[in-house]
């Protein structure tokens, strides 16, 4: 049985023990040189993870053109990247042969499912770890049928919504936050979307140390110990705090905007 999976150094994550569990050994690579050398009778599959596109030397769009090359199946990772909903096809158009998205995040389903894109005779071979095969390695990853339907549901909802509204309700809510915070003298804010994974967007919350007496880590464990518990803390190697509200029931935003009002005017210089 073939039993490495090749990987670019830079791709490296803690999520690759999903991989590393199975029994496969991680090739790493880093140039396309390494990567020619690194095929060979034992090779199972290679492996992208999105979100580290812009590290590796080899990126997204070379990386099935390599893969057919060479005969090996490859597959992403690309748990966190909806939106843009076209996401859900366009790596597949790319020449993947799977492709795997988280259920949550801004699909919204079950946080326990998620998707599996590509070719049907490798569907069907993950198929084959999961119910009613219960002698796999998929047994300790079951997902219910419950999680199932709800993903299902969840991903038909989401091709059906209307992406440019909603990203502009998600940056309604942050600059309403934004409007609250920063009548305490000493904090700002601005805004940003990441390039790749959560591509949503985000606001960064910065203030003076000469007007508010806390550090970004402090005010983090601040707000989670709370009530209500706000779980907040830095964003894309930013300073300060870090938000999205994608996941925001609605009226939560305004709850966000009056803890952190308190927070920062119970910590005025």
């Amino acid at each position: 049985m073939k039993s490495e999976v090749i990987i670019q150094k830079s791709h490296r994550n803690p999520f690759d023990h999903q991989l590393r569990s199975t029994g496969v050994k991680l090739v790493e690579i880093e140039t396309r040189d390494d990567l020619q050398k690194a095929v060979n009778e034992r090779t199972a599959m290679m492996h992208f993870t999105n979100f580290a596109n812009s590290a590796g030397q080899i990126k997204v769009d070379e990386w099935p053109k390599l893969a057919k090359q060479y005969n090996v199946p490859c597959m992403n990772d690309a748990a966190a990247d909806t939106p843009p909903v076209s996401h859900l096809w366009d790596y597949a158009n790319m020449g993947y042969d799977l492709i795997t998205f988280s259920g949550g995040k801004a699909i919204r389903g079950p946080q326990c499912a998620g998707v599996l894109i590509g070719h049907k005779d490798l569907v069907a071979n993950a198929l084959l770890n999961n119910s009613p095969h219960e002698d796999t390695l998929g047994r300790s990853q079951k997902v219910g049928k419950e999680e199932i339907i709800g993903m299902i549901k969840a991903l038909e909802l989401f091709l059906n919504e209307d992406h440019d509204a909603l990203a502009k309700d998600w940056q309604d809510r942050l600059e309403g936050i934004s409007r609250q915070i920063t009548k305490v003298p000493g904090v700002s804010t601005s805004f940003f979307v990441p390039e790749i994974a959560n591509h949503v967007p985000h606001m960064q919350i910065t203030w003076d140390p000469g007007h508010i007496n806390l550090a970004p880590p402090d005010a983090s464990t601040i707000l989670r110990s709370g009530k209500p518990s706000i779980v907040m803390g830095g964003g894309e190697g930013k300073p300060g705090l870090a938000m999205n509200s994608f996941m925001l029931q609605p009226g939560e935003d305004k709850i966000v905007a009056e803890q952190l009002v308190k927070l920062f005017k119970e910590h005025s210089a």
